[in-house]
């Protein structure tokens, strides 16, 4: 089974691409949650599982936590960040 890690930072409006954002600024929000994730990967149809006490190498001061999502093998992980990120802007919307 595929594992994909999305981690907060990759969504983050704040940051930029080489900070670690892996999305287009327009697809991008402030200070994203796990648990927007998360909600979001579920809608997608796939399963979520939040790691909260994990902290993103190129942000080892902050445990944002990350989101592992299993049984996206149909699916790569550029597209499935792209449309986690859409389902976070229109979840905020």
């Amino acid at each position: 089974m595929v594992e994909n890690v999305i981690w907060p930072a990759y969504l983050d409006a704040t940051l930029s691409r080489a900070e670690g954002r892996r999305v287009p600024q327009d697809l991008a929000v402030e200070e994203p949650t796990v648990d927007e994730i998360a909600k979001a990967v579920q809608q997608i149809g796939y399963d979520a599982t939040i790691e909260r006490e994990k902290s993103y190498s190129r942000e080892p001061w902050r445990e944002r936590g990350r989101v592992v999502v299993r049984g996206a093998e149909d699916s790569t992980k550029n597209d499935l960040v792209q449309a986690v990120a859409a389902y976070v802007v229109a979840m905020r919307e």
